[in-house]
């Protein structure tokens, strides 16, 4: 854990508009609630000399911000006249409580109110999905030890969203990513081995589709798929013989739609327990009958349907489990944020229930 809370205090550089491709349109207002738009042009025609504050804030506590230089960015890009304009921001990767401010933007509101609903749609994703990640990690390091966290998203949303929700997980305190384009923001590649689609290439040899991907990637960290015929000891054990100390790892991703056979051959044991899917006692199988031929080496990689809740189930009833596979889970939005005009010229000016809330802690940022 404190892995993480180093690297959440420790971004200080920010990223800049040369980092996010923004749809040209934005400056447009094609993406700009209706409403704003009519608004920031009655403020130009009737109240052009008006200065307002706006104010953004979530409603959950310890949670991970993310979506701050994002949001700046989007300011600097499509704002007008941006020198009349003031932002005091925290930074990605701060934790926040519930109501607290994490930016502000003063100046003339027609300036830039057309941008409010798309800072809370940004600061809403990426602290989200940061969030997310950064419990799952809590989780995942119960026991004193942190394990990594594979962010897995990429088939569970549209793939437009990969770079951004690939950079919030990193915030977050994953440490690899399935594609490419989820590490561009942070300036890594994706990481993975072998999918189910490989060992059908190979009629479901495990074995085969291994050593078909250990010549072609010789450079990579062998791990190897070994649920496909649903048979996962059999499987790792017949991959470890073949392979020795060049595997490094195994991937157990069971459907929770399927009894592994290991528990069909020792049916005594059932019956205290749910065996569907990857679960603790098959986990506890595997580690032991690999310990059993001495492959102590080989890692145990649990990926399909993790979440907080199951991998601190795991965590507390130690489940040999060394990285995690998580995927949907991490990118349930959760956490919304709220911009509300608070200060006209430096008087409080708000609706009912709203006010000016200073926090200490926000930056300014140059424009």
């Amino acid at each position: 854990m404190k892995e993480i809370e180093l690297k959440l205090k420790g971004k200080i550089k920010r990223l800049t508009n040369k980092t996010f491709k923004f749809d040209s349109r934005v400056g447009e207002g094609w993406f700009s609630a209706v409403y704003f738009l009519k608004t920031s042009e009655i403020a130009r025609l009737h109240r052009p000399n008006a200065n307002v504050t706006m104010q953004f804030f979530q409603k959950t506590d310890d949670a991970v911000l993310c979506g701050t230089d994002e949001a700046i960015a989007l300011v600097q890009t499509f704002a007008k006249n941006t020198d009349e304009l003031e932002v005091m921001s925290l930074k990605d990767g701060d934790k926040i409580s519930a109501f607290e401010t994490v930016m502000t933007i003063s100046g003339p509101y027609q300036n830039f109110g057309f941008l409010e609903g798309m800072i809370d749609g940004i600061l809403a994703r990426r602290t989200s999905v940061a969030t997310n990640v950064y419990k799952v990690s809590k989780a995942a390091s119960y026991s004193g030890i942190q394990k990594p966290i594979i962010f897995m998203g990429d088939r569970d949303d549209h793939f437009t969203q990969q770079a951004g929700d690939g950079y919030a997980a990193y915030i977050g305190g994953s440490t690899a990513q399935a594609t490419h384009a989820m590490n561009e923001w942070w300036g890594k590649e994706g990481m993975g081995t072998m999918p189910h689609a490989l060992i059908q290439l190979f009629q479901g040899d495990v074995v085969e589709a291994t050593k078909a991907y250990y010549k072609t990637f010789p450079e990579d960290e062998l791990m190897a798929l070994v649920d496909y015929n649903n048979d996962v000891i059999t499987d790792s054990l017949r991959v470890a013989r073949e392979f020795k100390e060049k595997l490094k790892a195994v991937r157990v991703d069971t459907s929770r739609t399927m009894v592994d056979q290991f528990f069909c051959r020792n049916q005594e044991m059932l019956g205290s327990f749910d065996p569907r899917g990857v679960s603790p006692e098959l986990i506890f199988a595997l580690r032991k009958a690999l310990d059993a031929e001495g492959f102590n080496h080989v890692k145990i990689v649990a990926s399909g349907g993790f979440n907080e809740e199951r991998i601190l189930e795991f965590e507390k009833k130690n489940v040999p489990v060394d990285m995690y596979g998580v995927g949907s889970s991490l990118l349930k939005i959760n956490i919304g944020f709220t911009g509300d005009n608070v200060l006209l010229n430096g008087e409080p000016q708000a609706k009912a229930g709203r006010k000016y809330r200073p926090n200490p802690r926000l930056e300014k940022v140059d424009l």
